[in-house]
């Protein structure tokens, strides 16, 4: 379906100097595949992936689509296969158009097909985005999710072969993200062939028969999820899928701002995309420092997510102590129950600086 080779992109920068976003890149995409594009930002995705959608041209380098070198100077019209389908970070719907307007424009405008023929069509589009019985709003009156899923519609009925996903979830409250990416697994398990850039390692992972690693311009690594994500070659992949996502609070007085650490635990859930852990964390730790409320020393209290795997941690230490609180014979039984309620598992250690324990979530 594609092959790219030694693609370069060049920009020149305000001071004169060039500034290369593509540096050499070469791969080939076969028909059915799905690729997921991660990389650091500013690692050239999106510019790779506006060269593949016809929406860019590179500085230098060779691509095909259907065997169609669509660089050439000699391309006559009739002869560029039909582009990629685009799915926008943002949604990109026309305000003053309903849902059908949106999807039925290009139909009538571009393809010049009949109406009634094109209103078919988009309708039993919308219904495969679960989106029929919205046929007739307008994008404001929308989720988030609802208008990226139009926007999907928008894309399909033009009945693309390849279609090309830029960051189609980023834009969403969390809570929207599960029906677009449902949408997007449908289209995988029809044989799409689709190359998505994200920053959703787990979904990046489960969604892909293949997966690229950009990295300032390059591409680094390219093969399949379990290698990438497990077994990664270079120290660069290694580094950036195998991040950690840590929030820290160090408490050493009964003044501190509760509220504000809380607010910042909620905003760590959402921004990372696990809201359902938020009433765990929360309540381990408000739970916590109910059974320290007599303290005397600091406590320190860190949360860490993986990514990769999904997994959460609650860490606290209550510093220069060395028994844990859930095991005190006074300990409040309520707040202890509410703990072991909350974590699938509880460690308990005694390091230098005190009693750490770590919950799993």
């Amino acid at each position: 379906m594609i092959t790219a080779s030694h693609l370069n992109k060049t920009v020149t920068q305000a001071d004169g100097s060039p500034l290369r976003i593509l540096d050499d890149i070469s791969f080939h995409v076969a028909q059915g595949e799905v690729v997921s594009i991660i990389g650091p930002s500013g690692s050239g995705k999106t510019t790779l992936l506006r060269i593949l959608g016809m929406l860019d041209r590179p500085t230098s380098g060779k691509l095909l689509i259907e065997g169609n070198d669509i660089l050439s100077p000699t391309l006559q019209p009739n002869q560029l296969p039909l582009r990629p389908g685009f799915v926008f970070q943002q949604f990109n719907l026309f305000p003053h158009l309903s849902v059908l307007g949106n999807i039925t424009l290009a139909l009538t405008k571009v393809l010049h097909m009949p109406a009634n023929e094109a209103r078919q069509l988009a309708l039993e589009t919308l219904a495969r985005v679960s989106l029929a019985e919205k046929a007739d709003a307008m994008p404001a009156t929308l989720s988030g999710g609802q208008q990226q899923r139009a926007a999907i519609a928008r894309t399909l009925v033009l009945k693309p072969k390849i279609i090309l996903f830029d960051e189609p979830t980023s834009a969403l409250d969390p809570t929207m993200v599960a029906e677009v990416q449902g949408v997007m697994r449908l289209l995988a398990k029809e044989g799409m062939t689709m190359l998505v850039v994200t920053h959703r390692m787990r979904f990046a992972r489960d969604i892909a028969t293949r997966t690229f690693f950009l990295h300032q311009g390059r591409l680094l690594e390219d093969g399949t999820p379990d290698q990438i994500f497990r077994n990664p070659q270079q120290p660069e992949t290694r580094t950036f899928v195998q991040q950690i996502r840590t929030l820290r609070f160090a408490i050493a007085s009964r003044q501190f701002d509760f509220y504000d650490m809380m607010s910042q635990i909620r905003q760590f859930c959402i921004r990372f995309a696990i809201p359902e852990k938020m009433d765990p964390i929360t309540h381990i730790v408000e739970e916590m420092l109910l059974l320290l409320g007599n303290y005397n020393n600091p406590v320190s209290i860190e949360v860490n997510h993986s990514e990769l795997d999904g997994v959460t941690h609650v860490a606290i230490v209550h510093q220069g102590e060395t028994l844990s609180p859930l095991e005190r014979p006074d300990a409040d039984e309520l707040a202890v129950m509410i703990i072991r309620g909350m974590s699938s598992n509880i460690a308990t250690d005694l390091t230098p600086d005190g009693v750490r324990l770590t919950f799993d979530v």
